[in-house]
């Protein structure tokens, strides 16, 4: 197709979609390709081209006085072919052969080149002609590969990259949640290099491709048959299809044989929205597809011009002429293919009455496209060319010129669409999500239910309206394509052997840990005062454990610390009721009711140890119980003492008791407490005990205790208690072959034997209990020890004072009498 002009532009596109194999001997030139199988799109770009040419022509705005020209070849998608025809256009030679008497080398006779529309043959292009520095302007290829400037420097497009669609597709797919997926490529620079973007988006995200498969629509059967195997066997319910119409084309009719539906597809913008991939889909293979397509667009005039396809209107071009026949299904008189049974062309057919593929708009935004690159190049010759009412026709153009003057090139068509390039030759991405929906006889609706616009941020690029989404078989439900379903919270992902990182197993957190989000990698750990529920989704605050009055155990003791509180008071009440007997005077009655006061302390003391622990209650605890334990056996400890010095007294000569007289009895017992008294101050000092939530013996609880701050505090206090006690049991037991009537040394040493195996079993037993149990274990301990001293000093007197008072004389204490 040509037109002649003051600018000339060129075109390439694919009026036939094939050619016949040949088998080159090498021996000859090889001979044109043979083109067959028509392409009616690539007759509707040459259209779009033609009606951007007329228009501008036509305009008194843009290139006034100036009109342009075309040259448009067919380049049947061969690569060979294209390359060829972008270097006649370089060279300023034609297409045909030339005399060898003609230079090869003349000026580009075209300013610019429109096409190819798919990549791959642009890519040999622009490799081709690159150093001539043409601009070459694609409508419809989409490789991310051709916005390497480096390598194809004089190639724009108006469509956007497949980098930014790529990713598109990867978003679009884990919005729905499909983690396992299968792919199918066109096995070209278009499939290749998208799905090799894809697959590196989707790995981003963590979705995992089960099988990634490509093929040529000129592959052997049994290549097909392999990948349809491969389909059968997979367990993804979702494809996604980075195919060529053509391509898709082909395998859906070896998928229809072998009834393989309900599959998920999602398509690129090769096909989503191509209504003749629709019409070959008679089994409903594709419904409720999704994928991503060009914004829709709409150029005023330009379907009217294109249905416009008389012969008169193009030269008689025999190409155009078997076009025509084709569309209206008929033969004019001159055809050599005529035949009697077809009705005869009379060249007045009207398109618009017609429907089929080549009246179907749908792809108006492909068209819009390539009118949008002629507009293109038109606006950079008329900057270049200094128009205004008139253009400078005595600039000399040059093609790099032109191309530095289109890459910066910004202006609005007449439908107010904004047209630029960026620095990589690439317009703005953005796209319209498409969804097949099945309608009456046999009709598929393409209907947008979304936007992607790669300008936005990240999180606001993808923008869908799920509830008008109609998925495979007509379902309303999202699919759902996962190797393993969604670990709930509480659960954590373990990848399974050998297998991609989307299948995994689903493996409950180990207590205290929890997750909870679904899918989670990782269990959390607890805060030490938590501890994760039931279904490890939730942490939980611990319950806080201790001794307590309001529980069983607490109460008891409690219980326990007051009645021998009221005995030990109910002692002292009949010992000063009868202070003047013998026998309460005997041995130091003002020692038995410091005894006895001590004593009432020492039960006290123990309430101490019950309730939550406090700064104060810790160090009282401790230092309380120390001191008044060691009062109380330093009492002990002078009545035994007494008790020796009483009966050596009586040997003739002594005059022992002149020197353990009341008085130092006295000082005997202060000079033991202020020992203690002087531990305690030291341990509180210098490490006082104080309140600890102690986490580690029990998981699911917080004990809460009073650590002892030093434990060689702790231990003196112990171990001085320990040491009065040995000393006061083992005087006791020297003073154990007295006389009988009323031996107190006897009671004193079975209180000490009592005291010190209270103790001495403490010991493990505090150590080895946990929690609460060891405190209770030290409050038994106060209670058993002080019940000891009370019983074993106190209660043989009251019996005497109460039931037998006969035996309460001095004579009989002494052992000088005897009762009948």
């Amino acid at each position: 197709m040509f037109k002649d002009g003051d600018i000339m532009l060129g075109g390439i596109f694919s009026f036939h979609s094939s050619w016949r194999n040949r088998r080159d001997s090498y021996m000859d030139k090889p001979l044109p390709l043979q083109c067959t199988s028509l392409n009616f799109r690539g007759i509707q770009y040459a259209q779009a081209m033609l009606f951007a040419v007329e228009e501008i022509n036509n305009s008194t705005d843009l290139l006034p006085g100036i009109s342009l020209g075309y040259r448009i070849y067919d380049s049947c998608g061969s690569i060979a072919k294209s390359v060829r025809v972008a270097l006649a256009f370089a060279n300023g030679n034609e297409v045909v052969s030339q005399p060898s008497e003609v230079p090869c080398t003349r000026p580009a006779q075209v300013q610019a080149i429109m096409g190819e529309s798919s990549s791959s043959p642009c890519m040999a292009m622009a490799t081709a002609i690159g150093p001539f520095h043409i601009p070459m302007i694609s409508h419809f290829a989409t490789c991310a590969c051709l916005s390497d400037k480096s390598k194809y420097p004089s190639f724009l497009r108006t469509i956007p990259s497949d980098y930014y669609q790529s990713r598109a597709l990867a978003q679009l797919v884990k919005h729905f949640g499909w983690t396992w997926v299968g792919a199918m490529r066109t096995n070209d620079d278009y499939g290749n290099n998208g799905m090799a973007t894809f697959t590196e988006t989707a790995q981003q995200l963590g979705i995992c491709l089960e099988y990634s498969v490509s093929f040529f629509r000129t592959d052997p059967p049994d290549k097909i048959q392999k990948i349809i195997d491969i389909i059968k066997a997979s367990t993804s319910k979702v494809i996604i299809a980075f195919l060529s119409h053509k391509d898709l084309n082909v395998i859906l009719l070896r998928l229809s044989h072998h009834n393989l539906t309900g599959y998920q597809w999602v398509g690129s913008e090769s096909w989503i929205f191509d209504s003749q991939t629709a019409t070959v889909d008679k089994d409903h293979i594709l419904d409720g597809a999704i994928g991503l397509s060009i914004p829709e667009a709409h150029v005023s005039g330009m379907r009217e011009f294109m249905l416009d396809v008389r012969p008169l209107n193009v030269s008689s071009n025999e190409m155009f002429t078997a076009y025509y026949e084709t569309v209206f299904s008929c033969k004019f008189k001159q055809s050599k293919s005529s035949s009697r049974n077809q009705k005869e062309c009379t060249g007045r057919e009207d398109l618009t009455e017609v429907q089929n593929s080549f009246t179907d708009m749908s792809l108006m935004p492909i068209f819009n496209n390539v009118y949008k690159g002629v507009y293109a190049a038109a606006h950079a010759l008329h900057f270049i060319l200094s128009c205004n009412k008139t253009c400078n026709t005595k600039v000399q153009l040059d093609p790099f010129t032109i191309l530095q003057h289109i890459r910066t090139i910004q202006f609005k068509t007449k439908e107010g669409e904004e047209v630029y390039f960026n620095e990589n030759g690439d317009p703005a991405a953005k796209y319209e999500i498409i969804n097949w929906k099945p309608r009456e006889n046999d009709v598929v609706e393409f209907v947008t239910v979304g936007l992607y616009d790669a300008s936005l941020p990240e999180n606001k690029q993808l923008h869908l309206q799920n509830e008008s989404i109609t998925w495979t078989q007509n379902s309303q439900q999202v699919p759902v394509s996962v190797c393993s379903e969604k670990c709930l919270p509480g659960t954590r992902k373990v990848l399974q052997k050998g297998m991609p990182v989307c299948c995994y197993d689903c493996i409950i957190c180990a207590e205290g840990d929890i997750s909870n989000i679904t899918d989670s990698v990782t269990c959390v750990r607890c805060h030490p005062e938590f501890w994760s529920n039931e279904r490890r989704d939730a942490c939980v605050k611990k319950e806080a454990e201790f001794l307590s009055y309001e529980e069983m155990m607490g109460a008891l003791l409690t219980a326990a610390s007051l009645f021998g509180t009221c005995i030990t008071a109910v002692v002292a009440f009949i010992f000063f009721r009868y202070r003047k007997t013998p026998i309460v005077r005997a041995n130091n009655s003002e020692l038995s009711f410091l005894l006895l006061f001590s004593l009432t302390l020492c039960f006290l003391c123990s309430l101490t140890f019950i309730g939550r622990p406090s700064d104060l209650s810790c160090m009282l605890r401790h230092t309380a119980f120390g001191i008044t334990f060691v009062l109380c056996i330093s009492c002990v400890l002078g009545k035994t003492i007494v008790v020796l010095m009483a009966f050596r007294a009586t040997l003739p000569g002594s005059n022992m008791m002149k020197w353990f007289g009341p008085a130092q009895q006295k000082l005997t017992v202060l000079g033991f407490t202020l020992i203690q008294v002087m531990i305690c101050i030291l341990w509180l000092t210098i490490s006082p005990p104080f309140p600890f939530k102690n986490f580690k013996d029990f998981k699911d609880k917080i004990i809460l205790e009073c650590a002892l701050g030093s434990a060689l505090g702790f231990w003196s206090v112990l171990g001085y208690i320990g040491l009065l006690a040995i000393l006061c049991f083992i005087l006791a037991f020297l003073a154990r072959k007295l006389p009988d009537n009323f031996n107190e040394a006897k009671f004193i040493t079975f209180s000490m034997l009592i005291f010190c195996a209270v103790w001495i079993t403490f010991i493990p037993a505090y150590v080895s209990s946990p929690g609460k149990f060891s405190v209770a274990v030290e409050i038994f301990a106060i209670l058993s020890s002080s019940f000891g001293l009370l019983f074993c000093i106190f209660i043989p007197k009251c019996y005497i004072i109460l039931l037998k008072p006969e035996r309460n004389t001095k004579k009989y204490i002494m052992g000088k009498g005897a009762l009948k």
